[in-house]
């Protein structure tokens, strides 16, 4: 009886170990650090402001693409990941936020992403660059939780 009580440990840690290997694991995925100040370059040149916001950078000569542009950096509730960015660029359909979803502007009929796609345009080192400069904007807010009095019964 006791053996099936560590038979059940170690199968479940078999089971979580296969889910990051194989060939499409991201394990051993990793880019060269960024330059922030390229970035923002970046940033720029292809003319993110179209379709996103972000604090503190505003350009009147881009004609915006969407009523509500999509915000980018920010408070979040949890740390953003530097995998979820380049995802996020590369594969912009990947995963959308919900409150994306929402906005029929942001996404076509099907719904994918209105992102263009920049795979063919931008370099890896313009990508790597971008990101170094978008992960700083982002800033994890711890969820506020409520907190009740405890009561006693005398």
């Amino acid at each position: 009886m006791n053996s099936r009580f560590l038979l059940f440990p170690f199968m479940l840690t078999v089971a979580l170990l296969a889910c990051n290997s194989g060939p499409e694991a991201p394990r051993g995925f990793s880019l060269p650090e960024g330059d922030v100040a390229k970035g923002e370059a970046v940033f720029r040149k292809y003319q993110c402001l179209g379709c996103h916001s972000l604090e503190g950078f505003e350009d009147p000569d881009i004609t915006k693409e969407f009523s509500r542009p999509v915000m980018l950096g920010g408070d979040s509730s949890r740390v953003k990941t530097y995998a979820e960015l380049v995802t996020s660029v590369i594969n912009p359909s990947h995963k959308l936020v919900p409150r994306a979803i929402k906005l029929e502007s942001v996404v076509n009929e099907d719904g994918t992403s209105k992102m263009r796609v920049y795979n063919d345009v931008m370099t890896i080192s313009e990508l790597i660059d971008l990101v170094a400069f978008l992960q700083p904007k982002y800033q994890v807010k711890p969820m506020q939780y409520t907190h009740y009095n405890i009561y006693h019964i005398p």
